[in-house]
């Protein structure tokens, strides 16, 4: 038996997120990116295998590089052989960009130091139909100057409250956020990127940061309104929740410090 390795990337637009769910919508079966490719692997080895994912997102958040990992019951499968024979099954909004063999024991979700997340605004001008399933449209240019004023903020161990959605079932809304910033894209002058980095993430966090930073922006609002939003703890002070079509799990880091959740 093998622990395998994987880095997916997904179109998240047609799933219910990344979690397998052993329940129906009305009768029809709940399409998720995990119960995608574990029906891959079943059709692989002719019997169930479970794939553990590093974290969990959301009903039509997408994937650059997620990490999940496997037991393979077949030793004489080379790692890299996964990408093909897993691609050759699975649909064409998922796709197996690596596998590798890991160590025993290793898992993506414990084993992982930090999560990168992206997400894509398009500003003035729409985006291209090709693009719309991956872009928030602002019909406005915020200024990302301020909006960076605001993110200095998001740096260390924090408690996010203020932007965790009704229901997270978090034990603890402490994180450890490495970075926060905003840039303007090289090739698309009307494309504004929010990154952020950090140990884990509450539920729809991201999102909650990335709508109340652009409503304050939008209001010409300064640092000071989104510290006192921070600080609050309060979700009912924050903004809106911006939608899951421009964020993207970017990266699943294992290289840094192992910290808590």
């Amino acid at each position: 038996m093998t622990n395998i390795l994987l880095k997916i990337s997904y179109d998240g637009t047609d799933f219910c997120g990344w979690q397998r769910q052993d329940k129906s919508d009305n009768g029809k079966p709940v399409r998720t990116v995990q119960g995608e490719i574990e029906a891959a692997l079943f059709k692989m080895f002719h019997s169930p295998v479970a794939l553990y994912g590093s974290g969990r997102t959301d009903s039509g958040v997408h994937a650059a590089g997620q990490a999940a990992n496997f037991i393979s019951p077949v030793d004489s499968i080379p790692g890299a052989n996964y990408v093909r024979a897993l691609n050759g099954m699975l649909p064409p909004d998922i796709r197996i960009l690596g596998a590798a063999p890991a160590a025993d024991g290793f898992s993506a979700r414990f084993n992982a130091t930090s999560r990168v997340y992206r997400y894509f605004i398009q500003t003035k001008n729409p985006p291209l139909a090709s693009e719309s399933r991956y872009r928030w449209f602002i019909p406005f240019r915020p200024d990302a100057g301020t909006l960076n004023e605001m993110c200095s903020c998001l740096r260390g161990e924090i408690d996010c409250a203020a932007f965790a959605a009704a229901g997270d079932a978090s034990l603890s809304t402490m994180r450890y956020i490495d970075s926060a910033f905003f840039s303007w894209d090289l090739q698309n002058p009307d494309l504004l990127v929010f990154q952020i980095e950090a140990n884990a993430f509450l539920w729809k966090m991201v999102r909650s940061v990335t709508g109340t930073l652009i409503q304050l922006a939008q209001k010409k609002a300064g640092a000071e309104s989104f510290k006192e939003i921070l600080e609050s703890r309060n979700r009912s002070r924050a903004g809106m929740t911006a939608p899951p079509a421009g964020l993207f799990l970017w990266e699943v880091k294992f290289d840094g410090i192992r910290r808590h959740v």
